[in-house]
């Protein structure tokens, strides 16, 4: 039992009061096991730097290879140089990288001392106040006292709050780079702020999760000494690195103290990633360790030949003490260890060091690229991944995210259907469309308003129309470096405009009303005033149905409502106002009876009064249609699809006497007359909200501008005023907030009025759709009625869909006080658990949403960026392939798919949605059939002298320009869980694009981890939210957007930009450039250690394989070192193969990092090639020149060593493309410092190196005219075949990078009219159809419907013995799978279109093939349903695109 105790012990983070234990020791505190509150980020110590930092250095294989020769230098038997002289190269290069790493170090150090010296009050037993301590000396279990604006210490649970309601305002930008401010709730059992909290009386046990990284999870209980447990959760935790905001005083005990927090937690800093070239760069070093063991092997063997040549021991080998020879074997294996030490350069030392130094240029000169730096937000391109750079050049696929990646994540209020009713909101488009073509930060758009309430000005302060004011975004607040936590005391807000809210620009609070849908809100209004009687049932469904509308647009958020001229004063009472012409008696007694009359009357089966133009009567409708229709022109509905045919026509017109004679006394009047009463007097104050989603921020904009206005909110109450000025303040009950799983939020309100209690909720039409309450189960009027409306709401959803708007249901349920009393119970239970909490907590809120009443749908526009559909274009251009991972429902992305240039209107998109494995193998087997059997049409089209000539597929590049793949989340998870990742991979090889829609986090680094492993391609990831941060750590690149949607991706990510437009340069100008420059580096440094190892190993020809040099050692640590390095740093650093703009206009340059044309197995083959020729040459011509001189060895070996650099500088100058002074001076420079070294050198050292000196040698080559000549000859000799390459590769086969090369030579309108030709002759060349022309499709209008067959095999008696695909069991099990209702509802819906789509359009010939391109016409989304207005302005584009789709 005592085991089981403590096993349940340890995964409970117990916490009790330190004030009773302040006067004991330390050990007596049980709060002594948990950190003190001192971070430390640093490394090192000053003790442990030496020896940690060289245990570090040595886990590279390189340096721990440099360390064993120099220690195999000191063997006497088997030493080529001095052995002090051999520690020289590792030391320098350790040396160098130990600095580095120390001065990294010593920054942290700084900045860890900086916050750990930051005070804070801290509740002091002895002094029985609160007293000023560091944050290094708060401890778990300490009474901390936090003010408006300063910074949280620690991870404190809230214990009291100054703010009356329990609340504490938090700004989590330091966290998650979010300026909008989030809630926090005093603990439930501390919620008594009307006495000032006595930390002395704190009681209690706080028993909670162990420390963990989920910023959203914290669960625990406060156990009171009478063993009760109030339950607490994340709403009660303030974070450290977080802000106060709008709170006097906090209170609270620290739970989780220094690295224990859940900012340090998260606070993992960049990760490491090993490049491709790296990779590369490490196989290729093995290669030259084999050539060393080579080398050595053959200085080994010839040792031992040329000793056995002699009949003598030669007069050099000297005995040991007893007289004894070394034997031939052991002497030879001395030799192959003394090659190896004299051959050691082979492994370039000093390569990594170089690489290190050359990325840090390429990230210093990205990130200072103007064109990278986003002027908005005040934010540069951040390089996170010092060390990947290179990978931007070749990219094959990028994941995408689409909100706020490839959209601005600007939500704004576009279309709303009401009731079954859907309002255009036509003004608003014309708003919107005039917002494109001016400046937004110069411009005043109260101005394009057609119209506002009174109560409602538009006008702003004087202080908000200055011309600098732009709105910033979300991320503006976390520029700082990002460390998890803040680095100093943060500054208040009392200066802030309005525009450092979140989600507050012009374009998404202007919302210019509908017409129609504000006649209707009127009505509503003047309805109350005037009802003499009880109204019409369907009056009553109108009236209350536009209310609840606006008041759950209203309501059911979290948004924090402030002032203009101080964003981050929270208001938490409505403004005073004077009364207003209703009172609050009469609007009481008024609404009685509307719920009498609604639980009195039931649904008619006619007309209702809100469908088409509720204001003009029917009678007026039928006498004059065409008044009717000229008022509906901009009404989403029809004639055909609303009107009913039941004969109670004419009841209705009578009832509706009274409200149409009000309507048509106030038609001509202005709105400002009608309320005229109501807003004179009022004092009007200008509100900011700031939502914790740009969703919600668009809706509560929307409402308001409905004269709906959200005026204040506090955690029991939320205020709004009505259209007449009335305001309304609902009792909040519950508020149950949206998570990812639910798909939806929902507040509990009990009505000022009719004291009823209503659950508003709202969320993804996909989950609200299937809560409702159903038709079936209430009586025939209402059934059909319902019906009705879930009908054309559904409708009215794909539209909004296949527009591209982001689509949310709004309903509501009324719930009984004995329901509520018992749901709130079981709320209360789930709350104070500890185990399960989450699981209980979603039971109960599941519970609570059924059956619920639909009250409308609204659509809103996440508008695309600027410069996607450019970039997507240029970046496919460039051979890479575009996946979009998304969230988001189908209709929706595939609509921002055309939007953006990543779907085609000729394309053939195939759409899979399934749940069955079976299934789902079918139709892969199908769709990859049908394509590859369209694909091998192609092979035999190439016709060269009337010849036919075949083409084959590559293997990871999609032979077909023109397919698009569809697929969902659950047919992911069939993919997944079926093992049918080969075949879906398959597939996407010959799609063009690929969409996967309402994918999963998880999902989303499935996909990226599939594809990068099984297509071994390199990959990289964008996003821009929390729900994209598994995406961008699975990629090979992972790039965040500091958007709105926080900081979490740009947190994982290696690189941040600002916008999705920025890759372009990014990709196809630095990714191309970085990787050209650092593959020529490693390739000239291979060859270059090569070319100079070669010449020592071919004196060993000449010096009886003896293990000695030529050159003195000094000069050849020095040349490697400091004669050499610079020039190709340089060359990593600045080269440009290809000018920006050229790259940037010929998109297809960037294949040549993909694949890997610089740095491939040919490449380097062909540099070590040249390096023994280069080296031979160098050697041989000196040998020949001073064969039958008498000059000794250095004096031999000092022209070899001044030719050698020549000729290794003078190739690195045939590879340089850009010349500046800096090149210049490297180049120049590396020779001087040769000269003046070797000059000096000799001049000073006598007996450096015995029993040869080196004194004077420099001086008497210089005086030797031979010395001048055999400097000139050689290296041209050398370099003589890669100058001719260089000069006749472009004469017979130029590649793109070299036509390139030559177009940047020409002037600038030359070459601008060259490129014209280059991508215009591109174009032209015919590109290979997927059908063979007999087949006389039109590309345009080609519709794949393999959903129309489906339908014939599932509503005709006879089949298709033909077809080829799915057999007859195959297509009967989808039959029965449609029919029997296995589907969902929506899968049945499409079952009962596709029928009548079959009856209507025809079906497909006996003969055809089932995914042949029929020659119907796919309607469009409106094409049946709109006016020609409307249909211009719904449809993005003029043309009709093709849907071609396999979709279960």
């Amino acid at each position: 039992l005592k085991r089981k105790r403590k096993k349940k012990n340890e995964n409970k983070w117990v916490v009790v009061s330190n004030l009773p234990f302040e006067s004991c020791k330390w050990k007596e505190n049980p709060n002594r096991h948990y950190d003190c509150n001192k971070i430390k980020t640093t490394k090192y110590t000053f003790l442990s730097f030496i020896p940690k930092n060289i245990f570090e250095q040595f886990h590279r294989f390189a340096n721990l290879y440099f360390v064993a020769i120099a220690a195999l230098n000191f063997v006497p038997m088997v030493n080529a140089f001095q052995p002090a002289v051999s520690l020289i190269p590792i030391c320098v290069i350790m040396a160098i990288t130990a600095v580095k790493d120390a001065w990294e170090d010593f920054r942290r150090y700084q900045l860890d001392k900086e916050i750990n010296n930051m005070v804070c009050l801290v509740y002091s037993r002895k002094e029985s106040d609160y007293i000023e301590k560091c944050w290094k000396d708060v401890r778990v279990g300490d009474f901390v006292q936090l003010q408006c604006n300063e910074i949280i210490p620690a991870d404190i649970l809230l214990l009291y709050s100054s703010d009356q309601n329990g609340i504490c305002h938090l700004e989590t930008a330091n966290l998650d780079g979010e300026t909008n401010l989030k809630q926090r709730q005093v603990v439930k059992g501390f919620s008594n702020q009307n006495t000032p909290f006595d930390p002395e009386l704190f009681q209690n046990t706080i028993v909670c999760e162990k420390p963990n990284n989920d910023l959203n999870k914290f669960n625990g209980f406060v156990e009171q000494p009478d063993h009760k447990r109030i339950g607490f959760g994340s709403e009660s935790l303030l974070l450290r690195g977080c802000t106060i905001r709008n709170t006097e005083i906090a209170i609270g005990i620290v739970i989780y103290a220094g690295h224990e927090t859940k900012a340090m937690l998260n606070n993992s800093g960049p990760r490491y990633k090993r490049s491709k070239i790296e990779r590369r760069m490490n196989i290729d070093i093995f290669f030259c360790v084999g050539l060393l063991f080579i080398m050595c092997l053959i200085g080994a063997l010839g040792h031992g030949i040329w000793n056995g040549s002699f009949s003598e021991r030669p007069p050099y080998e000297v005995p040991d003490p007893n007289g004894n020879y070394l034997s031939s074997a052991l002497a030879g294996f001395y030799m192959f260890l003394t090659m190896i030490i004299l051959l050691q350069i082979l492994i370039p030392i000093s390569l990594y060091v170089s690489i290190e130094f050359v990325k840090l240029g390429q990230v210093f000169l990205i990130h200072n690229d103007i064109d990278l730096y986003d002027e908005d937000v005040d934010l540069p391109i951040q390089c996170r991944a010092l060390n990947i750079t290179e990978d931007l050049g070749q990219i094959q696929y990028i994941f995408s995210d689409k909100t706020g990646t490839l959209t601005e994540n600007k939500m704004v209020f576009r279309r709303c259907t009401v009731d079954g009713n859907e309002f255009s909101h036509q003004e608003n488009a014309k708003r919107l469309e005039t917002h494109k073509e001016l400046d937004s930060d110069d411009e005043d758009w109260a101005r394009h308003q057609h119209f506002a309430l009174p109560v409602i000005k538009i006008e702003k302060p004087d202080t908000l129309k200055q011309k600098n004011s732009k709105p910033l975004r979300r991320c503006q607040s976390a520029r700082a470096r990002f460390q998890g936590h803040a680095r100093k005391k943060s500054l208040g807000r009392c200066d802030s405009l309005q525009s450092q809210v979140a989600f507050s620009s012009t374009i998404e609070k202007d919302v210019t009303p509908d017409n129609r849908l504000l006649m209707k809100v009127r009505d509503a209004t003047l309805q109350i005033e005037s009802l003499a009687s009880f109204p019409s049932a369907k009056d009553t469904c109108s009236t209350t149905s536009v209310t609840d509308f606006f008041l759950a647009l209203a309501i059911c958020n979290t948004v924090v409502v402030s002032t203009a001229t101080e964003p981050r004063q929270r208001v938490t009472a409505p403004p005073l106002m004077k009364p207003s012409g209703i009172s609050l008696e009469r609007i009481h007694q008024l609404l009685q009876r509307l719920k009498l009359a609604n639980l009195g009357q039931s649904f008619s089966l006619t007309q209702s009064s809100s469908d088409l133009g509720a204001s003009v009567n029917a009678k007026n409708s039928k006498e004059n249609p065409a008044a009717t229709d000229s008022y509906n022109k901009d009404d989403i509905s029809t004639h055909t699809c609303s009107n009913s045919t039941d004969g109670d026509y004419d009841t209705d017109d009578r009832a509706d006497a009274m409200p149409r004679k009000v309507s048509t006394e106030m038609g001509g009047a202005s709105l400002d007359e009608v309320f005229g009463s109501v807003s004179q007097g009022h004092l009007q104050p200008e509100f900011c909200y700031e939502a914790e989603s740009p969703d919600e921020a668009a809706l509560v904009h929307a409402a308001r501008a409905y004269s709906f206005t959200l005026m204040s909110r506090t955690p029991e109450q939320v205020t709004v005023r009505l259209p007449q000025g009335t305001l309304l303040t609902f009792d909040i009950l519950c508020t149950l907030g949206f998570d990812s799983v639910r798909k939806r939020m929902s507040v509990v309100v009990r009505h000022p009025f009719t004291n009823e209690i209503i659950v508003y909720t709202k969320g993804a039409d996909s989950v609200i759709m299937d809560l409702l309450e159903d038709p079936a189960k209430a009586d025939f009027n209402m059934g059909r009625k319902l019906r009705r409306i879930h009908a054309k709401t559904q409708k009215h959803l794909d539209w909004y869909a296949r527009y591209g708007l982001r689509t949310l249901c709004i309903a509501k349920k009324v719930l009984s006080e004995h329901d509520f009393r018992k749901w709130a119970n079981f709320r209360r239970e789930a709350e104070a658990a500890i185990d399960n909490r989450d699981e209980l907590l979603m039971d109960t809120a599941q519970h609570l949403e059924t059956k619920l009443t639909l009250l409308g749908a609204t659509g809103i526009e996440d508008r695309l960026q600027e410069g996607v559909p450019d970039t997507i274009a240029a970046l496919r251009e460039a051979g890479i392939q575009i996946w979009v991972l998304t969230g988001d429902k189908q209709e929706t992305a595939v609509n921002i798919a055309y939007s953006c240039k990543l779907l085609d209107q000729k394309d053939t998109v195939f759409t899979i949605n399934t749940e069955n494995k079976e299934t789902c193998e079918s139709l892969l087997n199908l769709t990859l059939e049908e394509v590859r059997k369209n694909s091998n049409v192609e092979r035999t089209k190439w016709n060269f002298f009337g010849i036919s000539l075949s083409s084959s597929l590559p293997a990871s590049v999609a032979s077909s320009p023109d397919i698009g793949l569809v697929v969902d989340g659950k047919t992911l998870n069939v993919i997944f869980q079926g093992k049918l990742e080969e075949k879906f991979l398959e597939l996407t090889k010959y799609c063009r694009s690929v969409l996967c829609c309402r994918a999963t986090p998880l999902q989303k680094s499935m996909v990226a981890k599939l594809v990068r492993r099984q297509l071994k391609v390199m990959t990289l990831s964008i996003g821009d939210g929390a729900n994209d941060v598994s995406m961008i750590q699975a990629a090979d690149v992972g790039i965040g957007i500091s958007g709105q949607e926080g900081m979490q991706a740009v947190m994982a990510s290696d690189f941040a930009i600002s916008r999705f437009k920025h890759l372009k340069k990014l990709l196809l100008v630095h990714g191309h450039w970085c990787y050209s420059r650092l593959a020529k580096m490693v390739i000239y440094f291979f060859y270059k250690n090569v070319s100079y190892v070669s010449l020592l190993f071919w004196y060993q020809f000449f010096c009886g394989f003896s293990g000695t040099t030529m050159i003195d050692y000094w000069q050849m640590i020095f040349f490697n070192l400091f004669f050499t390095s610079m020039p190709p740093i340089l060359f990593g650093i600045l080269d440009k193969d290809v000018s920006a703009e050229t790259l940037l206009s010929l998109p297809e340059l960037y294949k040549s990092g993909q694949n890997s044309e610089t740095y491939k197995l040919s490449t380097f083959s062909i540099a070590v090639m040249d390096a023994f020729y280069q080296s031979l040459i160098c050697f041989f011509v000196p040998y020949l020149t001073y064969k039958d001189s008498d000059i000794d060895v250095f004096t031999f070996g000092t022209p070899i060593n001044t030719i050698s650099l020549f000729t290794i500088l003078l190739h690195q100058a045939l590879e340089m493309k850009t010349w500046t002074c800096f090149h210049w001076i490297t180049m120049i420079g590396s020779v001087l410092l040769y000269f003046t070294f070797s000059t000096i050198y000799n001049a000073v050292c006598v007996v450096c190196n015995e029993p040869t000196s080196p004194f004077w040698l420099m001086e008497d080559q210089l005086s030797d005219p031979s010395f001048y000549l055999v400097c000139f000859i050689t290296p041209v000799i050398a370099l003589l075949p890669r100058y001719l390459v260089l000069a006749v590769r472009g004469t017979f086969r130029a590649s793109p990078i070299l036509k390139a090369q030559q177009l940047d030579k020409l002037p600038k309108e030359q070459r601008d009219l060259e490129i014209q030709r280059w991508r215009s002759g591109k174009q032209d060349t015919p590109s290979i159809p997927m059908a063979s022309p007999s087949d006389e499709v039109d590309r345009t209008n080609s519709n794949l419907r393999v959903s129309q067959f489906l339908g014939q095999a599932a509503f005709t008696p006879h089949g298709n013995n033909d077809t080829q695909g799915l057999s007859t069991p195959e297509m009967n099990h989808l039959r029965d799978w449609i029919l029997n209702g296995e589907g969902n509802s929506s899968t049945r819906r499409w079952a009962r279109e596709e029928a009548t789509a079959a009856n209507s359009l025809g079906r497909p010939c006996p003969g055809r093939d089932l995914l042949e391109p029929t020659r119907i016409a796919s309607p469009g989304p409106f094409t049946s349903h709109l006016t020609s207005d409307n249909a211009e302005e719904l449809t993005p584009g003029s043309h009709r695109r093709s849907v071609s789709a396999v979709t279960l």
